[in-house]
């Protein structure tokens, strides 16, 4: 159970890769939908020549990104799970996609299923209803060239994950002297070529279930209405500590879960999808559509994070002790920066979710509220993150029809509610957030620790360099894997500047250091002598 655990955490660290790239390639689409825009910018900007020629660019530079999510979800997996030989893990993930699909083509062309047989006219000509033409034929779509089932990001995860099994379980293998040229990292190629044609015919046969499955759990959604959303926002906030959230996300932004609609026989499924097709096809889909698919992505986190955690940490800090205020400053300002920009949290939950199991379920009963709350007011506001820059890009520049102001004023809202909340409950129950805890001189002595001296410590706090096999960060955590987790010091951990310490595993381990963890992963790594 913890060895599946620990693939699963690895999983939600392999797709943070592509969702980077994601939310990137998401600020620049919406800036040029803004841009292109004549109520933001004016008719005249709006005509002219060759800045618009510049911006429609940038619009087919992202699309092309999002068109690509599937192909760019296999490497991710690939390079994210494999043990070692990384490129190689990945340029067979690449050629695994393109043969899974293609076993997928070939069975479907055997059981008479073909570009030309799929379309509209074709079905509506052999006596099929027009919805149940368009139903159908949306499940089929060309993915690199290829006819095949429009299994969407999910394929590009299935085709890596079966990938990287066989990388990790064959790059190292020795052959026969003969032919002893193809062993080793050659073999993993070979042997993905000879596998996953196989995997997609299987795939042929099963996936017409699964996808009725994953539709039925959209529906069952959709059916809910706000609670279904409350449900949801509460589910994503409740998996934080665990990195599961990611799961949950991926899964409403690129499955029917998160919804599908068809425009021109090509057929869009997923929430962040839907969105971002909307924002380089102006007025393909209506806004009804749209804000279906919105109420999954940033307009329920926007509440929160630029208001409701801010409000928290400002009240951690008139709750610490007067001799840690000017510690405890520092963190909950880089932590309300953080989350009110960018939408990243973890450095301000981690400071009360393992401390107040009360604090914790009122933060995730909160965000399913914001959740429910965004859908019921028709906001309609996408992409990832929840923070002021989504606001502004997708919100306030994206025109009245977004309902941009209805989070602003829920916001303050909550600001209010959080900071009460969060005062009452830890002075109350006497909740031992930062600079409450017990009396450690040391720590308040402690100067900041200079780069290579932090990198020391985390390593001497992870039970030292034997004990570490693999270092690797996502968004706001270090994660670690080590031999022997009772060699793990928290408190060396913590002392380091982290704002939280987290055990996914028997061997796993998360340590949370915010947007800064990046540069401390590479740190670490140099320490060790393992940094390429």
């Amino acid at each position: 159970m913890t060895e599946f655990a620990s693939k699963i955490h690895g999983l939600g660290k392999a797709l943070m890769m592509p969702i980077s790239v994601i939310a990137a390639a998401g600020i620049f689409l919406g800036l040029a939908a803004a841009m292109q825009n004549p109520a933001v910018t004016g008719d005249a900007f709006a005509s002219l020549k060759y800045p618009q020629l510049a911006i429609g660019f940038i619009r087919q530079v992202a699309g092309a990104v999002f068109g690509n999510l599937p192909l760019l979800f296999a490497l991710a997996c690939a390079i994210g799970l494999a043990k070692a030989e990384k490129p190689t893990a990945a340029f067979a993930a690449t050629i695994g996609f393109i043969a899974m699909h293609v076993g997928i083509s070939a069975s479907l062309a055997a059981q008479g299923i073909t570009q030309a047989t799929t379309t509209v006219a074709a079905l509506t000509a052999r006596g099929m209803s027009m919805n149940d033409a368009l139903i159908y034929s949306s499940q089929f779509a060309p993915t690199l060239g290829v006819f095949t089932y429009n299994m969407s990001v999910l394929g590009g995860v299935i085709a890596g994950l079966i990938t990287v099994a066989l990388h990790n379980r064959c790059y190292t293998i020795v052959l026969p002297t003969a032919i002893s040229f193809f062993g080793g990292r050659r073999f993993v190629p070979i042997v993905t070529v000879v596998v996953l044609p196989l995997i997609g015919i299987c795939l042929a046969f099963i996936w017409p279930t699964i996808g009725a499955g994953i539709a039925w759990v959209g529906q069952l959604i959709g059916k809910s209405g706000q609670y279904g959303m409350f449900l949801y926002g509460f589910a994503e906030r409740l998996l934080i500590p665990t990195g599961l959230h990611h799961i949950l996300n991926e899964t409403a932004r690129f499955t029917p879960i998160g919804g599908t609609v068809t425009v021109d026989n090509q057929t869009i499924v997923g929430a962040l999808n839907i969105f971002n097709f909307a924002l380089a096809h102006p007025g393909q889909l209506n806004d009804g559509v749209v804000r279906e698919a919105t109420r999954f992505l940033a307009q329920g986190k926007i509440p929160v994070m630029m208001f409701g955690l801010p409000g928290a940490a400002l009240a951690m800090y008139h709750c610490a002790r007067p001799e840690h205020k000017i510690r405890v400053k520092a963190l909950m300002m880089a932590g309300m920066l953080a989350s009110f920009t960018t939408g990243i949290t973890e450095p301000l939950e981690f400071c009360f979710i393992f401390v107040s199991p009360v604090l914790y379920l009122f933060h995730a009963v909160m965000s399913g509220l914001s959740f429910m709350l965004m859908d019921l007011l028709q906001v309609m506001i996408g992409n990832v993150q929840g923070g002021a820059i989504d606001l502004i890009v997708f919100g306030v520049l994206g025109g009245t029809k977004t309902h941009w102001w209805y989070p602003v004023i829920l916001g303050a809202i909550y600001f209010s509610l959080y900071y009460y909340v969060f005062r009452v409950v830890i002075i109350r129950m006497a909740v031992k957030t930062p600079g409450r805890e017990d009396e450690e001189p040391d720590v308040v002595q402690r100067p900041p620790l200079a780069a290579g001296q932090r990198a020391v410590n985390i390593i001497s706090g992870l039970g030292g360099a034997p004990n570490i096999t693999e270092v690797d960060c996502c968004f706001t955590r270090l994660r670690v894997r080590v031999q022997d987790m009772r060699l793990v010091i928290d408190r060396t951990l913590m002392l380091s500047g982290a704002s939280g310490v987290k055990r996914v595993s028997e061997n796993d381990i998360q340590v949370i250091y915010g947007p800064q963890v990046e540069k401390i992963a590479q740190d670490v790594k140099t320490a060790l002598g393992t940094a390429t």
